[in-house]
């Protein structure tokens, strides 16, 4: 029997030839449909997430090698597939392509402007990358009216014109960046106030869980000198791209559900694309204003929700003896399958970062092994260097490269920049010379050609650094010697990047610049002089060294177009892409590391979740030369978050611990309702339960926590503990500051006095009122089960959910969810939260309707009486696993609570000398 599509409304497709293909029914019901993502265990590396169905191959359908076959030629090896279900609402789905409606009139904003976008995207912040949400504007044109966008620190920008014109191009942005809560829904708002009444105007930034509100101001409004107003430019409205743009911006991606252009704050609706009401597949619509909206390149209608995402690595061709019965059993993977399969490890960040610089005119990484005789490039039409008397691959100390050549005592190097029609030249490189010559030596030489200068000059000695140009005769038309001490001991000793470049004055003078920035630090110094002349363009890169440079390191030498930029106190880098990569990206939150891999891996569509975008992620120490999947490794590790497949595309989805604090729950489910099927088994076993926990930042240093208190404690069991659990790992960590409060971390989550729930099961055939909840459920969230059963404990029971699994029947569909404890997540708030007393018992017994209770407190400090401190009462204490109310304290010591019994269904007597502790303690978060 085979699915019917109807049932359920459950889809399997597969993409053949570019196209989506349903094979519902050709998939056999006599084995489910098995989904799985994630995986059950707490701290645990992701498994790929997986999809099993077995294909009715009845005429060798579904055989790649059968030439009479239908799909011939089109089931490759990872092949895609994916299994959906019919949504409660539909979304314009954006993957490179955009929403537009042409141009009008009645678009126009003479006054305030009111913008608003409902949207998901599958990250909101894009590493290096401005992201254009809607728009009355064309950068290719120059037509220019305005635009609502995200910018690559998070921040939003609302930029207009008040002329159609780039020239009269205004712009605020937000003081505090966006980010949206787990599943990333939310709606943005722009308002701008042509005239506030003090000769300026105001726009102001607000977030809401949709397009109905409530508003939360987005931080303070941003207030700009002058009145304005907002153009109305004969061109589109778009939305989720900027046309004409191109890098650093790029289109959306994600999922669109409303937008709205009002004219005036609250005013009359200009456009208002609503697109949560339309069928699946729909080619476009008409809003309720009237404006007519089109889809272009990778945008489509969509309303039905994947449950999984992958490919099919093989087609394994099944069959009885007679073959009346053939079947293909297919086992699809997410994406870390493929990226397990023996990648090659990544390149250097500095070899992986150069490439993509602006203005790229030659590079050479010489990041070459031992042996080779020539330095390559990989730029095209760019020669190698040829070198003599340099040590190849001798100095690895360099975080963000691969080992680099050493200089001998007489070595020397040419590398040809191909001639560019562009005047102005820049050059980089990194390099350690170990001391300071003592006397003055040339460290790098520049040619030029189509100036009077015609070679740059940069020399070092321990009385200055010296730059100067020479003339064809080889006499010097300017110099200028740095004699700071300070930059004079910056330049020897340390890792450098060394930057030669030129500038225009004005006139005919050009400005002759050597930096010198210091990779750790990140602080430069310049020496610069100025000669008549125009800037010309760099021919070759020289270097002739003696014994004054011997066991200098050097290498990623670069060649730019890119000039350098005036800023009124002379000539700074135009060129910055080194910067990060040269130190392998050192501390750099685990949030960013992941962005950046994601913009950096084509084969990867890899986003993040980090809540309020608060960069409370770890700090990362340089990222090695490793497979990305052990690079990604490493950021779980380091920032304690969750890397999942993603359901609706191929790709993966990083968590960041904050993000797992404090949840809402997702999914609510009633135990004593019949929500959660049997069984229901608490899991109490002692795997990853360390309570002695070392920490070690790789290169650095260590830190220790032992929990010996509680339950887990490492107190021997006759002691009241379970003894030692020992757990020591060597982590990725920018600062060695890191390492004791991670172990802390881990420590507390070992030690955590909570059962796991490997198995909750939902029968979604029978409750399909959850069947909307469970669809927005991902990896990550926080499921609560109510009224548990008494075997559990008292609940609610809040769980993490590590593993989703689906299996999808013709008239059935079972999840199964493995959960661990959300207890040890729920970390204190200022201002909200309140901590423990050292420890308070019972001075006497109670029965269990006693309402008043006799306390003494046996360390740290008395509790709060509710005649001082009316306010801070009710709140919960817990006692013998009952939980009561406390609603008012009286004396000093003893003391005499008044509580209402039984809040969490327990109800019982108590004996004198039983602990009373706060229900809900603060936990101080990593």
């Amino acid at each position: 029997m085979a699915f019917p599509e109807t049932a359920l409304g459950l889809r399997a497709e597969l993409q053949l030839g570019g196209s989506w293909v349903n094979i519902t029914k050709d998939t056999y019901t006599r084995e489910p449909i098995r989904i799985v993502h994630g995986t059950a265990n707490e701290g645990a590396q992701p498994d790929p997430a997986s999809c099993a169905l077995l294909l009715n191959n009845a005429g060798g359908k579904y055989s790649p090698r059968n030439a009479m076959g239908p799909h011939y030629g089109l089931l490759t090896r990872n092949t895609p597939v994916r299994i959906t279900v019919p949504a409660a609402e539909s979304w314009l789905r954006l993957d490179g392509g955009y929403a537009s409606t042409p141009h009008s009139a009645a678009l126009a904003t003479p006054g305030d402007l009111d913008l608003r976008v409902e949207v998901t995207p599958d990250d909101w912040v894009v590493y290096g990358r401005v992201r254009s949400l809607i728009a009355l504007w064309d950068a290719g044109t120059g037509t220019v009216g305005y635009r609502l966008a995200v910018l690559a620190d998070g921040t939003v920008e609302l930029a207009w014109s008040s002329t159609g014109a780039a020239g009269g191009v205004r712009w605020a942005i937000s003081t505090v960046s966006v980010g949206g809560p787990a599943d990333g829904r939310l709606c943005l708002r722009a308002v701008l106030d042509v005239n506030n009444g003090a000769s300026g105007c105001t726009t102001t930034f607000y977030t809401a869980p949709d397009m109905a509100g409530p508003w939360t101001a987005l931080g303070a409004p941003v207030v700009s000198a002058g009145t304005t107003s907002v153009a109305a430019p004969a061109t589109p409205l778009v939305i989720g791209t900027l046309p004409g743009l191109g890098l650093p911006g790029i289109p959306l991606a994600g999922r669109v559900h409303r937008a709205e252009v009002r004219n005036g704050i609250g005013g009359t609706l200009l456009a208002n694309p609503d697109f949560t009401g339309l069928a699946d597949g729909a080619t476009g619509m008409t809003d309720s204003a009237g404006r007519v909206w089109s889809l272009t390149g990778a945008a489509h209608i969509s309303r039905r929700e994947a449950l999984f995402t992958g490919e099919v690595p093989d087609w394994p061709s099944r069959w009885t003896g007679a073959g009346h019965d053939a079947w293909v059993p297919v086992q699809a993977a997410g994406i870390l399958r493929r990226l397990g399969q023996g990648r090659r490890p990544l390149e250097s960040t500095l070899r992986r970062r150069v490439p993509s610089a602006p203005g790229l005119l030659a590079y050479w990484p010489m990041e070459e092994p031992d042996g080779a005789t020539q330095l390559y490039s990989p730029t095209p039409r760019t020669r190698p260097i040829r070198f003599s008397g340099m040590a190849l691959a001798a100095d690895d100390s360099l975080p963000g490269s691969a080992p680099l050549p050493t200089l001998n005592t007489v070595a020397s190097m040419s590398a040809t920049v191909p001639n560019s029609p562009t005047a102005g030249w820049h050059i980089e490189l990194v390099y350690r010379l170990p001391t300071m010559p003592t006397l003055q030596t040339e460290i790098l030489r520049v040619n030029i050609a189509g100036s009077v200068a015609r070679s740059a000059h940069v020399f070092a000695s321990t009385t200055g650094i010296r730059i100067e140009a020479r003339d064809a005769d080889g006499d010097t038309l300017a110099f200028f010697t740095f004699t700071t001490p300070a930059a004079i001991s910056d330049f020897a000793g340390i890792w450098n990047r060394l930057s030669v470049f030129v500038a225009p004055v004005g006139g005919t003078q050009t400005r002759l610049t050597a930096a010198w920035r210091d990779i750790a630090t990140g602080d430069w110094w310049r020496a610069n002089t100025t000669y008549t002349g125009t800037m010309g363009t760099a021919t070759a890169v020289v270097g002739n060294w003696g014994s004054g440079t011997e066991g200098m390191a050097l290498g990623h030498l670069g060649a730019f177009s890119v000039p350098g930029v005036q800023n009124g106190t002379g000539a700074l880098p135009g060129v910055t892409i080194y910067n990060g990569a040269d130190s392998g990206y050192d501390r750099e939150t685990a949030v960013n590391r992941i962005r950046r891999l994601g913009s950096e891996e084509p084969v990867l569509r890899l986003s993040a979740r980090d809540g309020d975008n608060s960069a409370a992620s770890e700090l990362m120490g340089p990222q090695g030369r490793a497979e990305l999947t052990t690079l990604l490794g490493e950021v779980v590790e380091t920032d304690g978050g969750i890397l999942a497949e993603t359901m609706d595309r191929l790709g993966l989805v990083y968590r960041d611990r904050a993000t797992l604090y404090n949840q809402t729950p997702r999914l609510v489910l009633d135990y004593a309702a019949g929500q959660v099927a049997p069984p229901l088994e608490p899991a109490e076993d002692d795997a990853d339960r360390p309570n002695d926990v070392t920490v070690t930042r790789a290169g650095g240093s260590s830190g220790r926590v032992v929990i010996e208190d509680g339950p887990n404690g490492a107190r021997p069991p006759e002691h009241g503990g379970v003894g030692a659990y020992e757990e020591s790992v060597t982590l990725s960590l920018g600062t060695d500051e890191q390492a004791e409060p991670i172990a802390a971390w881990r420590a507390h989550l070992g030690t955590w006095d909570e059962a796991r729930y490997p198995t909750v099961r939902v029968e979604l055939h029978r409750r399909p009122e959850l069947i909307p909840q469970v669809l927005r459920l991902r990896v990550g969230d926080l499921v609560r089960i109510t009224n548990p059963p008494m075997y559990t404990g008292p609940g609610p029971l809040d769980l993490i959910v590590r593993q989703i699994q689906h299996e999808p029947r013709p008239r059935a569909w079972v999840l199964t969810l493995g959960c661990t404890p959300a207890g040890p997540y729920r970390v204190g708030v200022v201002g909200q939260s309140r901590v423990d007393n050292g420890g308070t018992v019972l001075t006497a017994a109670v029965t269990a309707t006693a309402t008043t209770w006799p306390v003494a407190v046996t360390a740290g400090r008395p509790w709060i009486t509710s005649a001082a401190f009316p306010s801070e009462f009710p709140f919960d204490v817990a006692m013998g696993g009952e939980v009561a109310t406390v609603t008012a304290i009286t004396g000093t010591g003893p003391q005499q609570m008044t509580v209402i019994r039984a809040v969490n269904g327990i109800r019982k007597p108590h004996p004198a000398g039983a602990a009373v502790r706060l229900a809900h303690p603060a936990i101080v978060a990593l």
